[in-house]
């Protein structure tokens, strides 16, 4: 388990100084100032979670970048931003997001773990690379003031039922 938590360390790059000057701002102002993530706050507007995001936490949230979104099929983004889709877009985010301040060293400790959404994400390390589902972790521990972010690079879907 340590070399497990100390492969994990080592190999994905710890997001200090950028860390430590975000841990003023909330989750979504962290995000937002990132600029990598206009998409993900665009949506979370849609859906009605920046008050929440906003909120006390702690919060772990898997921020899919703007790259990641691009990769879905097209017009699926626009599709789900409509108001009509609201829920479904609810579903998706909250699937990102997991309740805790759950750091780089500790994910490295789980197989899985619990979402807002209320379904589980799988969670695998494999030699130098970490995976949350299908989805590859490029960035660990941004710091905000009420939780973490860690960058993915592929928007991750909840199981159905």
């Amino acid at each position: 388990m340590k070399l497990k938590t100390a492969i994990l360390a080592a190999t994905i790059g710890l997001a200090g100084l950028q860390g430590a000057a975000a841990a003023e701002k909330d989750i979504v102002d962290t995000a937002v100032e990132a600029g990598q993530f206009k998409t993900l706050a665009a949506a979370l507007d849609a859906a009605g979670l920046v008050t929440t995001l906003k909120g006390a936490g702690p919060f772990t949230v898997f921020a899919p970048t703007d790259e990641a979104f691009a990769k879905l099929p097209a017009g699926t983004v626009e599709g789900l931003l409509k108001p009509e889709n609201k829920q479904k877009l609810t579903e998706i985010l909250t699937y990102h997001v997991v309740p805790g301040k759950v750091m780089a060293a500790d994910v490295a400790g789980l197989d899985e773990a619990k979402t807002v959404n209320g379904k589980a994400i799988d969670i695998t390390v494999d030699g130098q690379s970490v995976k949350v589902n299908d989805a590859s972790v490029i960035k660990t521990d941004i710091a905000a003031s009420n939780g973490v972010i860690h960058v993915i690079d592929k928007v991750i879907m909840p199981p159905e039922g």
